[in-house]
């Protein structure tokens, strides 16, 4: 298991409980949650977090809290999870990722991600990783395409825990193979 990694600017690290306050409001930041179905409150935030360091005791990996080399500052996560529902690309491991407003924009998520994709194919062995998300949200489409996994159109679904026809109910589905 590896307990953190580095890239240029970000420290990928295990959650500590003073993480908490600053991962709540980033949950509850309607612009940050835009494409996910609502905005989370502390004690939700909690047990997603608490649910993140299950994971990596379960499989020695998971998604990491992404923290700002230059000032210590929390700017969101990025790692792996097993996807849990059901679907027609499962099962499979993801790459996921959520960052805080106030980093948008300074290509922290691309570096994160691209650091991971790394890890889990190299150091992990993975042969797959999938990535989904809103068909709308292209801020995260753009981090998928410059990590350099490819779009499966195919395999693009309707998540399932919305109802048909929601409007963030359709996701389009990215994949990367182990080279």
């Amino acid at each position: 298991m590896t307990s953190s990694l580095e890239t240029d600017r970000l420290i990928l690290r295990p959650w500590k409980a003073e993480d908490l306050p600053d991962f709540a409001r980033m949950n509850a930041d309607p612009l940050v949650m835009e494409y996910l179905p609502r905005a989370l409150d502390e004690d939700s935030s909690g047990k997603l977090m608490k649910r993140f360091e299950r994971h990596f005791k379960k499989y020695g990996y998971g998604l990491y809290a992404l923290e700002n080399k230059e000032n210590g500052a929390f700017v969101g996560f990025t790692g792996l999870n097993h996807v849990e529902f059901s679907a027609a690309f499962t099962p499979a491991i993801e790459i996921a990722w959520r960052l805080d407003y106030g980093s948008w924009g300074r290509g922290y998520a691309t570096e994160a991600a691209h650091a991971v994709l790394e890890y889990g194919h190299g150091t992990l062995g993975l042969k797959e990783i999938v990535s989904f998300t809103v068909h709308d949200n292209t801020r995260s489409i753009g981090v998928m395409e410059k990590i350099g996994m490819a779009r499966d159109s195919d395999g693009d679904f309707d998540y399932p825990a919305l109802r048909k026809g929601h409007p963030l109910g359709r996701f389009v589905l990215y994949r990367s193979q182990k080279s």
